[in-house]
């Protein structure tokens, strides 16, 4: 059984994500220990519990300590075959975060997911960056999602509703994307949900004069209004380059002027283009779990614990993967040295 320190580096949910991903799809007992030690609630909070459940099912798997709270985690899976995935989360809980541990492991089955919780909510990707940045890396790679957006969710009340399917990872394609010579185009949602229309119109226009001040190229943001649970908004952005996409993003919230959220998304997205590597520092993590079968090498923008940490948990199943050149908060690049298959 493959023993994960739960404290290691970040420290966060994301170890517990990729731990138990990578035990589906090697199919190796693991036992992660000391979960979110370092955290201000310790242990399995609800979307990180609704991860590990999803994965259970899809691989028919025996489970110790799958309970909130809980920072010890046996995960001893079955055979993977491909289902359809419910995860009714019923707080705000990130359903993103649900899909980094799902998608690495649902990839190699095929199959489908529906899931409610929060779309929108702070410290997690938005759905919005992970469908038109995540899922467009992913597919240079040769993985194949479909995901809509059928009702959005934000904190504290959560009610959104993500559905999908994915084709089963056949071709697995080497990403090679270092740096970005040109931007094509921004493009970028602004909604706003149980708000006025003008709410999502401002955080777009703010944006969008923001980005042209720096730049001569098409910027082009999409406005949305709905309904939902609760009242929320925000906004994604990203740059086309002639490689990847980038990403930046904010959210609104009471007090907060949409101006501010809009200009807010747009710094952040400049940020992370200065460097002119072609992976944003929030996609560099998402990819690690999926380079370490397909191969290649990427520029990141910034490195981040969460990158390293999402390093080593892969590297404690697989060995020796990656070769990592710069240090935390610089640019730096990640390479496979070593492909490794699904059997290892």
């Amino acid at each position: 059984m493959i023993e994960i320190d739960g404290s290691y580096g970040e420290g966060g949910g994301q170890i517990l994500r990729t731990a138990v991903a990578l035990s589906v799809i090697t199919g190796k007992p693991v036992r992660v220990y000391n979960i979110r030690a370092n955290r201000k609630n310790p242990g399995l909070r609800p979307q990180h519990l609704h991860g590990i459940l999803a994965l259970k099912e899809l691989s028919n798997a025996r489970v110790k300590g799958a309970k909130v709270g809980s920072t010890v985690l046996e995960f001893i899976p079955g055979e993977a075959r491909p289902k359809h995935i419910k995860v009714p989360i019923k707080t705000a809980g990130s359903v993103t975060l649900v899909l980094q541990a799902l998608l690495p492991a649902i990839a190699f089955t095929g199959g489908s997911f529906e899931i409610t919780g929060g779309t929108d909510v702070p410290w997690s990707p938005p759905v919005d960056y992970l469908r038109n940045v995540t899922l467009f890396a992913l597919e240079k790679m040769g993985l194949r999602v479909q995901l809509e957006i059928r009702r959005r969710g934000h904190y504290p009340k959560g009610g959104g509703l993500v559905v999908g399917r994915v084709e089963p990872w056949e071709e697995r394609k080497p990403l090679k994307a270092l740096e970005w010579k040109r931007i094509d185009r921004f493009a970028g949602i602004s909604h706003a949900t149980n708000l006025p229309s003008h709410v999502a119109e401002r955080q777009a226009k703010a944006a969008e004069e923001r980005l042209r001040e720096l730049y001569s190229v098409p910027v082009e943001i999409e406005r949305e209004v709905s309904r939902s649970l609760g009242p929320g908004s925000g906004i994604v952005m990203w740059a086309e380059t002639d490689s990847l996409r980038l990403g930046g993003d904010a959210l609104g919230k009471r007090g907060k002027p949409a101006e501010v959220v809009g200009r807010e998304a747009a710094e952040e997205l400049v940020e992370q283009l200065t460097p002119r590597k072609v992976v944003d520092r929030f996609l560099a993590d998402q990819l690690i779990p999926f380079l370490v079968f397909a191969g290649g090498e990427i520029g990141v923008a910034e490195m981040t614990n969460h990158l390293i940490t999402n390093v080593w948990v892969v590297e404690q199943f697989l060995g020796k993967i990656f070769e990592v050149e710069g240090e935390i908060g610089k640019p730096g690049v990640v390479r496979v040295v070593r492909v490794r298959g699904v059997e290892a």
